[in-house]
């Protein structure tokens, strides 16, 4: 029997609202309650107890207002079931996963990543990497019995998550290489503003501090807002940069820009990164640039599901076939899926979305030359993607819906002239090649209410074009 104080997590979550999405937990700040935090915190980790021995967790938060909150509420739930927290303070995704999993205990991360201050999320890691679906479900259905939250106790900041994540990429040169690199960071609200600049100075770069805010700030890197893109073009020039470098809010996704201020798009820089570390085998997105294909740099390329969970999934099959395998993602997170090699240095698989290998793999690969000229090498294959905001998912399935029933009267309502389409594929949401090699493709986001749209074809301008054609006229719809 439940006694009238005690609440079992499945109905907590239940009634929250709140759901999984591509990557975590995710809602609004006013369905974080403490018992909702709680009731997350403890189905996922009596489900771990399961299969795993700890005694200990780590947690870590974004610098998103709740997130302290939410993190203490996820602590005192779990000392109900006499559980340590190590509570590594503010520290990119990554940070916090390699903490975790070079001790063999679960995490959790406090963040919303990229989505509107005004909403959060938990990000859920096992003792040996990311939680998978089927962890998800399970977290859902739950029926752990746990007392409500009447006080929080404040929590005391570990700094040595921040110490290995920095010593991670440190470590792996023996000289300051990056001496005379001129490179600017976009701090803004970034979880990781405190850990950039200590690595590439440490690696010989002269580092420019750029617009931190005291204010939470939404960067979104698939979806780069026109005000981002004009300030890297005005920073490269009034500080003289070889480079600028961002991230979203935890730190997992990067954003790094050539010498003339014009943002990578993440899945050409995850390219970049892969063929420098000398991957074998590729687990990415339906929504990637078939420019990975097409550079013949890799064995085997596997295309998945959007969503981290859905590329480490393949990790172990290609495991079993590749001595190296690695992810990315269109939005630029990096996942290094096997141990490497870098300089005859070790660097240990970390299976999770990761903003800084790229970023380092890339100067690495331009040495003293130019970003733009090794862009310039690969197939010339652009993409573009926006996303219309505040649009309801149930929306978003009624027109992927009429796409998926007549493809090309579906682009002909969008304006599309003379359609005629090569394939159609349906991996995650609409994506549609025409005969001439371009793509367009749409898809509910999985964090929030949006609709995004992704365009590939031979030219940047004529892929920018079909993405803002198709969301103004599905807006009409």
């Amino acid at each position: 029997m439940t006694s009238n104080s005690n609440l079992i997590s499945s109905k907590v979550i239940a009634k929250s609202g709140i759901v999984f999405g591509t990557s975590g937990a995710r809602g609004l700040v006013s369905q974080f309650t403490p018992d909702v935090c709680a009731a997350f915190s403890l189905a996922f980790i009596t489900g771990m107890q399961r299969d795993f021995t700890f005694a200990q967790v780590a947690i870590a938060i974004d610098n998103r207002p709740s997130s302290y909150t939410m993190a203490m509420a996820c602590a005192v739930a779990l000392k109900q079931i006499n559980i340590e927290v190590i509570f590594y303070g503010v520290v990119p995704t990554p940070a916090l996963a390699f903490a975790a999993q070079e001790d063999g205990i679960p995490a959790i991360m406090v963040t919303g990543s990229h989505i509107p201050f005004d909403r959060n999320g938990l990000k859920f890691y096992r003792p040996d990497g990311e939680i998978s679906k089927a962890d998800e479900q399970r977290i859902n259905t739950a029926q752990i019995e746990f007392t409500k939250l009447t006080t929080l106790a404040e929590l005391t900041v570990n700094a040595r998550a921040a110490e290995d994540y920095i010593t991670r990429y440190t470590s792996l040169f023996d000289s300051p290489w990056l001496t005379g690199i001129r490179l600017g960071i976009y701090e803004h609200s970034s979880a990781g503003r405190d850990l950039y600049y200590r690595i590439f100075e440490s690696l010989g770069a002269e580092v420019i501090a750029l617009e931190r805010t005291d204010h939470f700030v939404p960067i979104d890197t698939e979806a780069v807002s026109e005000e981002d893109t004009l300030k890297a073009i005005n920073w490269v020039k009034q500080h003289n940069l070889d480079a600028v470098f961002s991230t979203d809010g935890d730190g997992d996704r990067p954003l790094i820009s050539d010498e003339n201020g014009n943002w990578l798009r993440g899945d050409i820089l995850g390219l970049l990164c892969a063929e420098v570390l000398n991957i074998d085998a590729l687990a990415v997105p339906v929504s990637c640039n078939t420019a990975i294909e097409r550079c013949k740099k890799f064995k085997h390329v596997k295309r998945t599901k959007i969503g981290s969970p859905y590329v480490i999934a393949e990790f172990t099959n290609l495991k079993n076939k590749f001595k190296s395998v690695a992810g990315f993602e269109a939005n630029g997170g990096f996942l290094l899926g096997s141990d490497v090699q870098v300089n005859g240095q070790l660097l240990k698989a970390l299976p999770t979305r990761d903003a800084i290998l790229p970023a380092i793999m890339l100067l690495a690969a331009a040495g003293k030359g130019s970003i733009s000229t090794l862009v310039n090498t690969l197939p010339q294959r652009f993409t573009y993607s926006d996303r219309i905001q505040n649009f309801a998912t149930e929306k978003s399935l009624e027109i992927l819906a009429l796409g998926k029933l007549d493809p090309v009267k579906f682009l002909t309502r969008l304006r599309f002239n003379n359609v005629s389409i090569n394939s159609v594929d349906e991996t995650d949401g609409l994506r549609i090649t025409l005969v001439d090699d371009s793509i367009v493709h749409f898809r509910p986001s999985g964090n929030a209410p949006e609709l995004r749209c992704y365009a590939e074809g031979v030219d940047h301008i004529l892929a920018k074009q079909c993405v803002t054609q198709c969301l103004e006229n599905i807006r009409k719809l």
